[in-house]
C-alpha cells in the first residue's frame, strides 16, 4: 500500500479505534497491523501528538505482563476532531472517485 495514503489516513484510523475502546500503543499497533503493514514507531508520535493537542488523554491501568500500561482514551476534542477528519475524508474519496469514473469513462 502506497506510503502516503497510510499517512494521510492513519491519525483518523487511531482516532476510530480509541473510540470504540481505549488502547494501549501496542495493542492500538496490532489491531491496525491486523489490516495493513505499519512500523511500530509510527503510531506514538501521533499519540503523543493527540494528547499535546488534548483528542486523547491517558491513564494508566496495572499488567499482568510487566510494568502498568499507558492507555489512551478519547476526549470530547477527540471526538470533534474525528469528526473533521471523517467530512474531510468523505470529500476527499468522493473527489478521487469522481476522477477514476472519468478515467474509466474514456
Amino acid at each position: 500500500m502506497n506510503v502516503q495514503f497510510k499517512k494521510g489516513a492513519l491519525e483518523m484510523i487511531v482516532l476510530l479505534i480509541i473510540k470504540r475502546e481505549a488502547q494501549y500503543g501496542y495493542s492500538l499497533v496490532q489491531n491496525i497491523s491486523r489490516h495493513m503493514t505499519i512500523a511500530e514507531g509510527t503510531v506514538y508520535p501521533i499519540l503523543r501528538r493527540l494528547v499535546k493537542e488534548g483528542s486523547l488523554s491517558t491513564y494508566y491501568q496495572p499488567s499482568n505482563e510487566g510494568p502498568a500500561r499507558k492507555y489512551y482514551q478519547m476526549t470530547e476534542v477527540g471526538n470533534e476532531r474525528l469528526k473533521e477528519l471523517r467530512q474531510q475524508w468523505e470529500q476527499f474519496s468522493d473527489i478521487v472517485s469522481i476522477f477514476i469514473k472519468e478515467s474509466e469513462a474514456q
